[in-house]
């Protein structure tokens, strides 16, 4: 019987977090202040962020950050995760690739977001923080920080968007099973949300106007704080703990990936999941193809521009340099809410700009396509998000057969579909708009980018 599933033991779970910012020091880029064109001090981010986070966004000194072992004992209630070989998928795509998948929604909140929602909630909580808002897309962040601070004694109050707190009924429910409380976006709790809702108050909702309710909110409390599931440097750092399991189990197994796969929102996923890997890469000249997904419905690498803009709507976060579509703009209500985020990771946007990785975009039916035919293979139905990734694996995989390669092929499956089901009865039933996004919206929105003329 052919071995599928690989866990690494329990005594070989990664006791450190990978700091690729060492390798790649100047990716280390600064906040402006759209005011004086100048960066940003960050001792003004201590008002949104603990100290300790703070301190591993700039960290350009260290190549591995030690987890607490506080962290690693709640991390062991679901990790190692499982590292899959994709057998039945390459039977029925007839293909000499190998496919290897890491399967993160073994986590209770059902994704891999649990990784960077424990550390952020136990460094707060270090530092005497009593609450904590944030934002969620389809949700699978703001479930991972409900159960991380129900683990470590936190409130924890969630924006949610509201085309997915609609679509998604039950990632709300999930989220106050934990103890979160889930309030639609925009909202009249905030002058953010009040202001949007007046001009128009049948809005649907971006990533960027949940952010700005969640941070207007932080800072008007001492003992609250705002936390971010995607995007900075410290979460992709929390999340490199998938990558380096990776990585340690091919050495078990006696295998290595030549091309590394992962859906691309905000960068968390994908960034995780290949930093280990592009360490090797720089260090040891390992060849490695790495591939973000992103959906055409929010084609931020593929159809931004990388410049400077603001992280949310209401331009209460300075601006980064990343690939942007402009943080007016408002993606379609597509499934892949996870995915709806206007800008991008400045780390992995400095990456593509350097030709480190490579991107690409499909539309929700090529998605669901995907996810269909995982599912039929693999027995897991997988979440809307982490399609994207199968669909370019399966791609990459015909391209094997076509070139009679036997490339080992990974990807991030970064959650679990059961709360989407709403999303896979719309594909079966012919609803889904493939979500071509117009460029006229991007063009518009890339109108309204901050005028900054800082130079690096």
């Amino acid at each position: 019987m052919k071995q599928k599933a690989f866990i690494l033991p329990i005594d070989k779970m990664p006791n450190k977090w990978v700091n690729i910012l060492k390798n790649f020091p100047k990716a280390v880029l600064p906040l402006i202040d759209p005011a004086s064109n100048q960066p940003v001090s960050m001792d003004l981010l201590k008002t949104l962020f603990a100290e300790e986070l703070l301190s591993q966004e700039v960290n350009s000194n260290d190549e591995y950050i030690a987890i607490p072992e506080e962290v690693r004992n709640i991390y062991s209630i679901y990790r190692p995760t499982p590292l899959v070989r994709a057998y039945s998928l390459e039977e029925i795509l007839d293909t000499p690739a190998k496919i290897y998948f890491k399967y993160e929604g073994v986590a209770p909140s059902g994704s891999h977001k649990a990784n960077a929602a424990i550390p952020q909630a136990y460094y707060n909580k270090k530092e005497g923080i009593k609450k904590i808002t944030t934002e969620t897309g389809a949700g699978q962040w703001g479930t991972a920080l409900s159960f991380a601070c129900s683990k470590i004694g936190l409130e924890c109050l969630i924006f949610m968007v509201r085309s997915s707190y609609e679509q998604k009924p039950y990632r709300k429910i999930l989220m106050q099973t934990y103890g979160g409380k889930v309030i639609a976006s925009p909202s009249n709790e905030t002058k953010v949300g009040k202001e949007l809702l007046k001009k128009d108050e049948n809005v649907r909702g971006s990533l960027g106007m949940a952010i700005s309710e969640a941070v207007e909110l932080a800072v008007q409390d001492k003992d609250t704080h705002y936390t971010l599931g995607s995007v900075l440097n410290h979460v992709i750092l929390e999340q490199s703990i998938i990558g380096e399991e990776v990585r340690l189990a091919f050495q078990e197994i006696g295998d290595y990936p030549d091309i590394l796969i992962g859906a691309c929102g905000g960068g968390s996923n994908f960034g995780g999941f290949m930093v280990p890997f592009l360490k090797e890469s720089v260090e040891k000249g390992k060849k490695i193809k790495f591939i973000g997904v992103e959906p055409t419905a929010c084609p931020t690498f593929t159809k931004g521009k990388y410049t400077w803009d603001f992280g949310d709507t209401g331009e209460l976060i300075p601006p980064a340099l990343m690939y942007t579509l402009g943080h007016t703009f408002v993606p379609p209500p597509n499934h892949a809410g996870g995915l709806r985020y206007h800008g991008m990771s400045p780390l992995l946007s400095y990456l593509k700009f350097n030709n480190f990785m490579e991107a690409t975009a499909v539309t929700q039916i090529e998605v669901f396509q995907a996810a269909t035919m995982f599912a039929k293979s693999e027995g897991i139905v997988p979440a809307p998000e982490s399609s994207h990734a199968i669909a370019i694996a399966i791609k990459e995989a015909l391209e094997c057969k076509k070139t009679k390669e036997a490339k080992t092929i990974a990807f991030n499956l970064s959650g679990h579909g059961y709360l989407d089901m709403a999303a896979y009865d719309d594909y079966f039933n012919n609803r889904l708009d493939p979500n071509e996004h117009p460029n006229k919206e991007i063009e518009k929105a890339l109108k309204e980018l901050p005028n900054i003329t800082f130079k690096l």
